[in-house]
């Protein structure tokens, strides 16, 4: 029971952080129909920002950085690389693909500078743990926990709250409409692509921190885990982003936790299992957990 109970506390923590990477994907998606593919890159360069700056700057001046540059590099891709191409959604498939060439480009920028190195964020939880009756919970993911929590219980005020959520969610249903009503489309996906940059940056915190061995130049492509979580949710759906992530998170802690017993499924197969997950869900549901069909006019 232990062992279970771990496993599940880890893999909230783990889905906690899928979370914030997945709604990157979800806003983006919504202001634009783009899928970026270069997001676990961003979020590499906003880990590697920290962990040149922690010693200077501390962890907190060095994370406020990272979080604020790596939202200015997302938003000036969108802006000078990506809106150039227009807003219709022939272009927005485009441009996913143009994502595809960002993220090899930042990768193998970012990949030559870290080498084989495994860098610390100079996180204040270290590799302290709590006892919590009879569990030790490493102090790093009780904060991927909670600060996960409060960023994406603001992120969703944004959304709700806000007169840029209100032309977020108008130009999700139909962008064509929005404009004629005033939404400034561009102000709208700058803004999406900015939240996620930022988002990204600070998953890299909890990916990076203890139990992990710190960041390496893999990181990024680890944090595509959240990619499916964003599919199983329905990529329109930031709710479903949330549920999408926690579904992922306990899957994969619960299939390492458990790999003797299913080593029928081979080694490494908590690698897979978030893309077994999603494919498995897909069937039933093709347009996720909380997708919703959409009619078009032909």
């Amino acid at each position: 029971m232990t062992v279970l109970l771990d496993n599940i506390l880890g893999g909230l923590a783990l889905g906690a952080v899928y979370a914030l990477v997945a709604l990157g994907f979800v806003v983006i998606f919504k202001a634009s129909g783009v899928l970026n593919f270069a997001h676990g890159s961003l979020l590499l360069f906003g880990g590697y920002l920290i962990a040149v700056l922690h010693d200077d700057l501390g962890f907190a001046g060095a994370l406020a950085l990272a979080v604020l540059t790596t939202a200015a590099l997302a938003g000036a891709l969108d802006r000078f690389l990506l809106q150039r191409g227009g807003q219709d959604a022939h272009s927005a498939h485009v441009q996913t693909i143009v994502t595809i060439g960002i993220d090899i480009v930042l990768l193998t920028d970012l990949a030559r500078r870290i080498g084989g190195d495994l860098l610390t964020l100079g996180d204040p939880w270290g590799d302290a743990v709590t006892e919590l009756g009879p569990l030790t919970v490493a102090d790093s993911r009780l904060a991927a926990i909670v600060v996960s929590a409060v960023v994406i219980g603001a992120v969703f005020a944004l959304f709700r709250f806000t007169s840029w959520g209100l032309s977020l969610r108008a130009a999700a249903e139909d962008l064509e409409a929005a404009a004629l009503m005033g939404v400034r489309l561009g102000r709208v996906r700058a803004g999406a692509w900015c939240l996620a940059g930022a988002l990204a940056a600070l998953a890299a915190v909890f990916l990076a921190a203890f139990p992990a061995p710190g960041l390496e130049r893999t990181t990024g492509q680890i944090a595509l885990n959240a990619f499916p979580a964003a599919i199983l949710g329905g990529l329109a759906s930031p709710a479903g982003a949330l549920a999408g992530s926690l579904i992922i998170g306990l899957t994969e802690a619960l299939v390492v936790g458990y790999q003797s017993e299913l080593h029928v499924l081979g080694e490494g197969f908590g690698d897979v299992a978030p893309y077994a997950v999603m494919l498995l869900v897909l069937l039933v549901r093709p347009t996720g957990l909380f997708g919703a069909k959409g009619a078009a006019r032909v």
